[in-house]
């Protein structure tokens, strides 16, 4: 399961997550995003990579869940 995942901690709310992965990414009234912990279909895989690589910031990351395992 790949998941996006974000550390709240060095995102400073630029908004391109959601300006790139709609279907994943929505924000809040200060810009910060709200994620669903889901699993990422494989049509969006690409665009949440490319959501990854823009972070102006590099708060996201990709998460493979089965890799804990």
């Amino acid at each position: 399961m790949t998941r996006l995942a974000i550390n709240p901690i060095a995102c400073r709310g630029f908004g391109v997550c959601a300006e790139l992965l709609p279907e994943e990414v929505r924000l809040d009234e200060w810009g910060y995003p709200i994620m669903e912990r889901r699993q990422l279909g494989v049509e969006l895989l690409e665009h949440a990579r490319r959501a990854v690589a823009e972070c102006p910031t590099m708060a996201l990351r990709l998460v493979d869940d089965t890799d804990a395992r």
